[in-house]
C-alpha cells in the first residue's frame, strides 16, 4: 500500500510545487509590469511638467529683461503717484492642475520643488487679480507701490523655484533618484541658462 501511495504523494507535491512556483513567477511579473508602468507614467508626467515650467519661467524671465522692466515701472510709480501699471491676467499651470489627482506619481526627489513652484505661481496669479481690481487703483500711492513690489518679488521667487524644479527633473531623467537627490536647493535667483545650455528634456 505504501509503495502505491508514494508516487501519488510525490505527484501531488510536484504539482503543488509547480502551481506555487507559477504563482511566484506570475506575482513577480505583475510587480515588474506595475513598476514599469509607474516609471513610464512618471516619465510622462515629468516631461509634461518640464515643458510647462520652462514656459512659465521664460514668461517670468522675459529674456533677461524682467528686472529692468519692473525697476522702470517702480521708478515711474514713485515719480508719478497717479500712475497705475497695467497688470495682465495670468493663467498658468493647466497641466499641473490636470495632474493633481495623480500627483503621487512624482517621486519624493521632485515633488517638493514642483509643488513649491506651482503654489507660488498660484499666489502670483491671485495677487495679479487683486491688482486688476478698482480697489487697487484707489489705494494710497505708497501702499499701491508696496503691493507692486511684493508682486514682483513673488514672481522672482516663482522663477527661482521653477529653475530649481527644471534642474531636479532633468537630473532625475538623466541619473535617477540618486542624481536628483544630490542637487542642492537654489541659493538665489539666477538667470535661466542660455538656449544652448538649457536642461535637456527628460
Amino acid at each position: 500500500m505504501e509503495g502505491v501511495l508514494d508516487p501519488r504523494i510525490w505527484q501531488a507535491l510536484i504539482a503543488g510545487g509547480v502551481v506555487a512556483l507559477g504563482w511566484i513567477v506570475n506575482g513577480w511579473r505583475v510587480r515588474q509590469d506595475a513598476r514599469r508602468l509607474r516609471a513610464e507614467r512618471t516619465r510622462d508626467a515629468h516631461k509634461a511638467l518640464f515643458a510647462e515650467i520652462r514656459e512659465v519661467c521664460a514668461a517670468y524671465w522675459l529674456e533677461g529683461e524682467a528686472d529692468a522692466r519692473a525697476a522702470a515701472l517702480i521708478e515711474r510709480m514713485a515719480r508719478e503717484p497717479d500712475f497705475v501699471p497695467f497688470v495682465a491676467r495670468e493663467r498658468r499651470g493647466r497641466i499641473y492642475e490636470a495632474m493633481l489627482g495623480e500627483i503621487d506619481l512624482l517621486p519624493r526627489q521632485t515633488i517638493d520643488t514642483v509643488v513649491a513652484f506651482y503654489a507660488t505661481v498660484g499666489a502670483v496669479e491671485a495677487m495679479a487679480e487683486d491688482m486688476r481690481a478698482d480697489r487697487y487703483a484707489a489705494l494710497d500711492p505708497d501702499r499701491r507701490l508696496a503691493i507692486y513690489r511684493d508682486w514682483i518679488g513673488m514672481r522672482s521667487r516663482a522663477l527661482s523655484y521653477g529653475q530649481s524644479a527644471l534642474r531636479v527633473i532633468d537630473a532625475y531623467a538623466q541619473g535617477g533618484a540618486a542624481a536628483a537627490e544630490r542637487l542642492a536647493p537654489p541659493s538665489g535667483l539666477r538667470a535661466l541658462p542660455r538656449r544652448g545650455a538649457a536642461p535637456r528634456d527628460p
